[in-house]
Order: C-alpha cells, then sequence, then structure tokens
C-alpha cells in the first residue's frame, strides 16, 4: 500500500510532522563547548553538527551511509518553448547517468554516495500547466509516492536532486504560488534561454498563476497544478525523510521550490533540510530569503541533478570529523579560556 493513498493522507502527514531530538543536539553544544578551541570559532560547521545530531536523533552522528536521488521527468509546458533544449534531452541525460558520464557521477563519487535515478514515466509528460493541471490527483500521488518509497532503510543523509527539461520554469511558477510574485520575479534563464525564451518563460508562469487561482492558497494543490513528476517525487522523499529522522540536503532553485509545500503547510516543515548551495539560477536567493534558509555552498553553479548536494557532503564530512575527533581541553591538558 503506498504511504499516502490520498491528498488528505498526504495533507495529515505535512501536518503531523516529527520534531528533532533536542537533546542530541544539546549534547553537541555541551560537546563542542569543550573542544580544543575558541567557542564558536568554526562557525557554521558547529551548527551543521548539531542539526545533523537532531535529526539522526545521535550525539555523535554518523554519515556511513549517504544517498543521492535524481528524479526524472517531462513537462508539457516545454511545448511552450521555454527551453533550449528538446523535451528528448530528459531520457537522454537519464541514460547518460546510467552510464556514469555526468557530473553528479563524479560527484557522488567525490562524496562516498550511494546514487540511484529514478524516471517517472517520461514517456507521458505532464500536461500544460497554463491551461490544465500539470497531474491529475493519481498521477500526483503516485509520483509523491514514488519519492517516498526511493529512500533507502537505513541511509544517514539524503541528497536530491532533479532532471527534467522544462522544470524551471515549473518551479519558478511553483515558488510564484507558494511565495507570491509573477513571472517577472521568479523565472531565470535556466539552461540558457535567449531573451525570447525568457519571455515565453515568463508568459508561461503568469498564465499558470492566472488559470490556477483560485485553488493555489493551497499548497498541495499548487504543487499538482503547477509542479512535475519529479518535483512531486522530491516533496514524497523529502517528507518520508522527515517521518523517518534523516536529514536532508536540497540541490538548486528546481528542488528548492518541490520541496517548499512543507514549509507551507506546517511551521518548520523544512528543519530537517539544508539547501546546499544557491544556484545562479534567477529566484533561488529570493526564494531562499523566503524560507529562511543560508545556503552551504555558493559557487556560481546551476546544473541541478543534485550536484550541488552531493558537492556540500564532505563539507558535512568535515563538520562531523571534527566533532567527533577532536579532544577536549581536559584531554588534551590545555588550560581552558577563563570566563
Amino acid at each position: 500500500m503506498p504511504a499516502y493513498p490520498s491528498l488528505d493522507a498526504l495533507r495529515a502527514a505535512c501536518a503531523a510532522l516529527p520534531a528533532g531530538d533536542e537533546a542530541a543536539a544539546a549534547a553537541v553544544a555541551a560537546r563542542q563547548a569543550r573542544l580544543t578551541k575558541p567557542p564558536g570559532s568554526l562557525g557554521r560547521l558547529e551548527e551543521l553538527a548539531a542539526w545533523m545530531a537532531r535529526w539522526q536523533g545521535r550525539a555523535l552522528p554518523v554519515l556511513e551511509r549517504v544517498q543521492v536521488l535524481v528524479f526524472a521527468g517531462n513537462h508539457g509546458v516545454a511545448a511552450r518553448g521555454v527551453s533550449p533544449y528538446p523535451a528528448a534531452v530528459t531520457a537522454q541525460m537519464v541514460a547518460n547517468f546510467a552510464a556514469g558520464g555526468a557530473a553528479i557521477n563524479q560527484l557522488a563519487a567525490v562524496a562516498g554516495a550511494a546514487l540511484r535515478v529514478v524516471p517517472l514515466a517520461l514517456d507521458t509528460p505532464t500536461e500544460d500547466f497554463t491551461a490544465a493541471p500539470a497531474m491529475d490527483e493519481a498521477a500526483f500521488l503516485d509520483a509523491v509516492n514514488q519519492g517516498a518509497a526511493a529512500l533507502e532503510p537505513g541511509a544517514g543523509l539524503l541528497c536530491l536532486g532533479e532532471m527534467g527539461i522544462g522544470n524551471t520554469t515549473a518551479g519558478a511558477a511553483l515558488a510564484a504560488a507558494l511565495f507570491g510574485g509573477g513571472g517577472a520575479a521568479w523565472a531565470g534563464r535556466g539552461t540558457g534561454v535567449d531573451e525570447a525564451g525568457l519571455a515565453r518563460k515568463r508568459a508561461a508562469v503568469d498564465a499558470a498563476l492566472a488559470c490556477h487561482a483560485p485553488a493555489l492558497a493551497d499548497p498541495l494543490e499548487a504543487a499538482r497544478r503547477l509542479g512535475g513528476r519529479e518535483l512531486a517525487a522530491i516533496l514524497g522523499a523529502t517528507l518520508e525523510a522527515r517521518r523517518k529522522g534523516v536529514p536532508v540536503l536540497l540541490d538548486g532553485f528546481v528542488c528548492t521550490a518541490a520541496a517548499a509545500p512543507l514549509a507551507r503547510l506546517a511551521p518548520g516543515g523544512l528543519d530537517h533540510a539544508r539547501v546546499a548551495h544557491r544556484s545562479a539560477e534567477a529566484g533561488h536567493a529570493r526564494l531562499l530569503a523566503a524560507l529562511g534558509q543560508a545556503p552551504l555552498l555558493d559557487l556560481g553553479m546551476r546544473l541541478g541533478e543534485g550536484s550541488g548536494a552531493a558537492l556540500a557532503v564532505p563539507l558535512l564530512r568535515a563538520a562531523l570529523a571534527c566533532h567527533a575527533g577532536m579532544a577536549t581541553f581536559d584531554e588534551a591538558g590545555i588550560s581552558g579560556a577563563a570566563g
């Protein structure tokens, strides 16, 4: 039986998210205060160690099993010329992933992570959401459930990514529905559209918002009507990770937009997730600000496919190595700072 057999079941799960382990996070803070360094001198590495502890439920969090999930889907809105690439490229890139030839293959290997790519009905694009809902309820729930089911038992960290020609347009439309604004505020150049293509993207976002306006106050309806299968799967995987005590690294603009309904459905809905990097895609900085997220990296990347999330894994490994491996002042025989 699927984890979420109905929209009501999905909505109930989103509204009843488990809290993190505050005792584990407090234990990290207490240990950090005793390590051989000035208090707070490792900056965000200290915060990341506490974040991992809170969501793994361990005072000494570990990264023995890291999973990278990349979901792929096709979009009916691509027929409106919102990308310089044809929709066939989605399946071609999935084949490239399988052959080990993409950036994410290399970055997952460097991160010591297991990569899995999940294509979602690539031969059946979503509907053109400027005129109809992208997915009916059954298709939306199927994608959400496929995302939830893809989380490996025992994973200590989940990295999420996507592939789908046209999906920066879907991400822009969903972000606009969730946080306000229109195509001009959220739509960027994606894979490299020219000025005419950018105008088509912005017009598509505005047309979609107008078409579905009466339903967009509901974040799940916004995700169903304006998203895509890979975005719905990211939502499902992010939700499942919360329920199973697995911290999450989100990739760029599309991935962040896909998970954002959780933040609108419940306070702290994305507290178990960190955005791995700030994408160069227009709109991501605005989305990060709306979510109150500070990205871990900012390298001018805009590739997608989980690349930024995988690249941030060594940063987390470094944070945990310092937390677990450094000596305390007592262990090293060093006098602590005077009060």
